[in-house]
């Protein structure tokens, strides 16, 4: 053990995190209701198992050594309109087709990580949004409220919390179908086309290495006499915010001789506005199973960062810890040395990987968030530069995108334009990367591994 920062903490149930400060909490106006609610969720069948959880452990660990690369990707926050098969496919399809790129430019496994099946809360900045003379509770995600701008919608409503599990399930259900039905087989590639992708360079080019890759899988099986099984179903896990606690706690559940498990997702991760030292999220994360994810951004002193991976990771285990940090490309390089410099010199085990989205975010003139694709590029260089310099290794990614023909960050392929942005913005929360430049992005990676 390190220190005793847990020992001297109390011990640890699902609720435990009840006794310390909860951030970004909704305040709901029927406390019963509420509890209701819960309690219906905890005799709900688990989405994931804890063998999926463990299996992913088993991949990050890997990834930590510099034997695999993370790929973590998907909406800033699903909508329960989204829950259909056209959007799940679609996101589905371009996480298949980046981490293609991204096997073949880098020749390393890549673990597949959705922001997808949980994303549905998001922290605000403000508790209340503000329109002339209406001031009502900002919206927190469907999971929470309705993004409508009325009472009855911005009224946070536990039943949500139900909505959220239902789809959530259904999504997960529909995800393991295709991954174990051939969808993903890499016999079949045609399967992941998207329909809107016609003749750009970067379908071009990713039409070309498809081709030589159908060729090397027919030498192959040439060679060893038969089909290569294993390239017909690929592993895809799931992974949310743990933000909303109650919810998170109700799908909390004992496995027998290995622990508590966060049973509503693969894995989760606290946000860089919830992660005090003695906050409530930082409590019930201590105490799962699953792995876990960290955000780190421009307000993390390097010592603080390495108490608080002292307290989630007390047994200094790999896999288990994932910092993901979010500078923006104007900080990074002043931020992020010192920290792996703390890390590194505390001969703590995490896994580090780059969110280049949000620290990126920006006003256009017209008003409109966007995020700018040579910004995002910028801060990925860079981060692959840091810790090359320090001996450290960056193996993962988390992005932000969308499998959707969306005008919502400028720059890329596309060469976007503030003037564009109007065309298709769909976000009601944050700019996600679209298709092309989400494929440009995995190109580039592949050559910055190489």
């Amino acid at each position: 053990m390190h220190g005793n920062n847990t020992s001297m903490k109390p011990p640890w149930t699902p609720e435990s995190w009840k006794k310390y400060e909860a951030q970004q909490q909704p305040k709901y106006d029927n406390p019963a209701e509420l509890a209701e609610v819960i309690s219906r969720m905890t005799t709900l069948p688990p989405l994931v198992t804890a063998w999926e959880v463990d299996r992913l452990r088993t991949q990050l660990e890997l990834a930590e050594q510099g034997h695999a690369f993370v790929l973590q990707g998907g909406d800033c926050s699903e909508s329960f309109d989204d829950c259909n098969s056209t959007s799940i496919l679609r996101k589905l399809k371009v996480l298949i087709q980046m981490s293609l790129v991204l096997i073949c430019g880098s020749k390393t496994k890549i673990v597949r990580i959705g922001r997808i099946a949980g994303q549905y809360a998001k922290p605000r900045s403000a508790d209340v949004e503000k329109r002339g003379d209406v001031e009502l509770p900002s919206y927190r995600g469907d999971i929470v409220n309705q993004a409508g701008f009325s009472p009855a919608e911005r009224r946070p409503d536990p039943q949500l919390m139900l909505r959220a599990y239902e789809k959530s399930a259904l999504t997960l259900n529909y995800i393991r179908a295709l991954s174990e039905g051939g969808f993903a087989d890499l016999h079949h590639p045609e399967n992941w086309d998207l329909e809107f992708v016609r003749n750009t360079p970067g379908s071009r080019r990713y039409q070309q290495l498809l081709e030589s890759l159908s060729d090397s899988i027919r030498f192959m099986e040439a060679v060893s006499a038969g089909e290569l099984t294993q390239l017909s179903r690929v592993d895809f896990f799931t992974s949310h915010e743990g933000l909303l606690l109650g919810f998170e706690q109700a799908l909390t559940r004992l496995e027998r001789n290995r622990g508590w498990y966060n049973l509503g997702t693969h894995m989760a991760w606290i946000g860089d506005r919830t992660r005090a030292l003695d906050g409530a999220h930082v409590e019930y994360f201590r105490g799962i199973r699953n792995p876990i994810g960290l955000k780190v951004g421009n307000s993390m002193e390097p010592q603080q960062l390495v108490e608080l991976i002292r307290i989630l990771n007390p047994e200094n285990e790999r896999g288990r810890l994932t910092l993901i940090h979010r500078f923006g490309a104007e900080r990074i390089r002043e931020r992020l040395p010192r920290l792996i410099e703390a890390v590194l010199s505390a001969n703590l085990h995490v896994l580090w990987s780059c969110d280049p989205m949000h620290g990126n975010t920006q006003t256009a003139r017209n008003g409109i968030k966007t995020r700018s694709f040579d910004d995002i590029m910028s801060e990925i260089f860079t981060a692959f530069r840091i810790h090359g310099e320090l001996k450290s290794r960056l193996s993962g990614i988390h992005l932000e995108l969308t499998g959707e023909d969306v005008t919502e960050c400028t720059g890329g392929p596309g060469n976007l334009t503030e003037a564009d942005l109007a065309k298709d913005y769909r976000s009601q929360v944050d700019p996600r990367l679209n298709y092309e430049q989400a494929m440009e992005i995995a190109f580039l990676i592949a050559e910055q591994m190489r």
